[in-house]
């Protein structure tokens, strides 16, 4: 008699959510409270007692459904205490739309010669972009990853190696900045979902341009918000298993913190921080708001710290730096703190460079401020001589970025002259800016449109206007020189990229500073910048310099190639003099125009 093999069942795949694999899918949550579990989708026709979980151990349930396939859709039905709950998938990769359902993901995705290598951190220059905005076609729908792509040739030739992308995972609606996430492991639909966000990160890596991804554990949603009271169970009315249910659920978007005190709520984010550098290749993760991680309110206050909130993000930092140390990791704390960057063998928490407060409110201030005998360049000074942990690379400084472009504020050109900021004025000091940017020390980074004077302020309904870029492409022409400089493409300004700064000419009366970056020292390396804040010009303006012989001016942000308003006032190289000057051996004078830069070196 012919002998039938006995069936055996499935075997569980490992890992959360909706698993594929060859004969069906394995699906995994965790819901401690909850009595009962079921998978209900398009697999089952939705039939509310067809496929039920069993439970694992620590309030996770898991089944396999023979089968369901990527693509399917599917929702949990969790029963607790008489009450019947439909939910998302807390780590679906994909859903129908926000309020929709979770979709099987389907994780084949050709990468092809994909290998990219994430350039030195000291030679990043960042470029944010909003999805939504960046380059959208149809001013009645939102912009895509794929018309990101498209612009991939100018921000090349701008000179950017790093694109950091405003949170792009689904969130309510359509137009959003990003920050409210609904489901934090799926990409917006509106945005073309995963595979379009993979096939940016492989263009991008082509182009030579790393993909750094903002992501938001400070909170979650509020709108739209499965996770809220998932498995049924709260108190004081709170969240439930994901969130503090007490006065530590407070935050400046609602009552909606996660509780980094939970093992399964820190693996959660853990989780999904490994996910986007490890599934998606994303080459960094700027992590927002980490000061409402660490802190309820934000703020120093030890009363109200989240000590558990710090040592995930030390934890998530160790895990990284362990596994994939060329990825960097980027801190929004804006509160000076040190320790964000400092190793976690050093009490740090761990992170490779945070957003820098003390630069951008300083030289903003210097920018806009309406009389030149109001610019304290005392505190340019300090802006420009920051750093932490004595590595000049563990800041990232920029004049403009999506918090300084937007809630009340605006454009630095806007901000110098509102409703004329393509008026002389706005252009000189916006792009005295720009050049302090690319030339202090740190990481540097411009907003969407800062190259081609962006007017107004960033509104998440506003597309950003491309045909700025033709009518002021001389100005992006100023931008692409400053970059070049910035990263050493011509071999005479390694200095730019080197960890030392001196400051060593500050007038305050005339408004002008002079500070030197150098690297190993000596010629193509050694560089100075002299900076005019005052609407005055200047001759034969005298510096000190280090060492003898000819010094060129290599930019000067009057020529009238960049704008043709510009005065093209002649700032020539000079042969060095001997003689003390500003505590240096040798000194030279240089042809300074009003609002300019000159950048100097052998």
């Amino acid at each position: 008699m012919p002998t039938h093999p006995t069936p055996t069942a499935p075997t569980l795949q490992l890992g959360m959510g909706a698993i594929p694999h060859s004969t069906g899918t394995t699906f995994r949550v965790w819901a401690p409270h909850a009595e009962e579990v079921n998978v209900i989708g398009t697999f089952n026709d939705w039939s509310s007692k067809s496929h039920p979980l069993q439970p694992e151990a620590d309030g996770y349930w898991a089944t396999d459904v023979a089968g369901a396939k990527p693509g399917d859709e599917y929702r949990f039905l969790l029963c607790n205490n008489g009450q019947e709950l439909s939910k998302n998938d807390p780590y679906a990769r994909e859903v129908t739309h926000s309020a929709g359902n979770s979709v099987v993901p389907n994780h084949d995705f050709d990468w092809e010669d994909d290998h990219f290598e994430m350039p030195p951190w000291n030679t990043l220059v960042i470029y944010e972009i909003h999805v939504g905005t960046f380059n959208a076609p149809d001013p009645d729908k939102p912009g895509t990853f794929y018309n990101v792509i498209e612009k991939l040739d100018y921000l090349r030739e701008l000179g950017i190696n790093a694109i950091e992308i405003m949170p792009p995972t689904e969130f309510p609606g359509s137009r959003s900045w990003g920050y409210n996430p609904s489901h934090p492991f799926a990409i917006e639909t509106d945005y073309g979902g995963a595979n379009a966000f993979k096939q940016l990160i492989k263009e991008a890596h082509r182009h030579g341009i790393a993909v750094i991804l903002d992501v938001v554990y400070n909170h979650f949603g509020p709108g739209d918000l499965d996770l809220w009271q998932f498995d049924g169970w709260q108190e004081n009315d709170g969240g439930g298993i994901y969130f503090y249910n007490d006065w530590r659920a407070e935050t400046p978007w609602g009552h909606n913190r996660p509780d980094y005190g939970r093992p399964q709520v820190r693996q959660y984010i853990r989780d999904n921080a490994l996910m986007w550098l490890e599934e998606f290749r994303v080459d960094g993760l700027r992590a927002d708001s980490i000061s409402h991680i660490r802190n309820v309110h934000g703020s120093t206050d030890p009363s109200t710290d989240l000590p558990e909130g710090w040592d995930l993000m030390r934890w998530i930092n160790e895990e990284i730096r362990a596994c994939m140390p060329w990825k960097i990791t980027i801190a929004e704390d804006l509160l000076g703190n040190e320790y964000i960057t400092r190793p976690t063998d050093q009490e740090g928490q761990g992170f490779s460079t945070q957003w820098d407060a003390a630069f951008v409110y300083p030289v903003r201030e210097a920018l806009t401020t309406q009389h030149d005998a109001d610019r304290d360049m005392p505190a340019v000074a300090a802006a420009i001589m920051q750093t932490y942990n004595g590595d000049a690379f563990q800041r990232v400084i920029y004049t403009e970025s999506h918090d300084e472009v937007a809630n009340g504020k605006s454009r630095v050109p806007e901000e110098i002259m509102p409703g004329a900021a393509h008026h002389w004025y706005p252009k000189k000091r916006a792009t005295l800016g720009a050049a302090l940017v690319l030339t202090s020390p740190g990481i540097p980074m411009l907003f969407q449109g800062q190259a081609m004077l962006a007017d107004g302020f960033f509104s998440d309904d506003q597309p950003l206007n491309w045909n700025h870029a033709e009518k002021h492409s001389g100005l992006i022409h100023l931008y692409r020189d400053l970059i070049s400089l910035r990263r050493n493409f011509s071999g005479i300004t390694r200095g730019l990229s080197g960890q030392h700064t001196e400051v060593f000419h500050l007038n305050n009366e005339a408004k002008l500073i002079a500070f030197r970056r150098w690297d190993q020292g000596g010629p193509g390396d050694e560089t100075i910048i002299l900076a005019n804040f005052a609407d005055t010009t200047h001759e034969a303006y005298c510096i000190g310099l280090p060492a003898a012989g000819q010094w060129h001016v290599r930019f000067n942000s009057d020529w009238e190639g960049y704008d043709h308003e510009f005065g093209n006032f002649e700032s020539f190289g000079a042969e060095a003099t001997e003689g003390e000057y500003d505590a240096m051996p040798f000194h030279a004078c240089f042809g300074l125009a009003p609002y300019s830069v000159l950048i100097i070196s052998q």
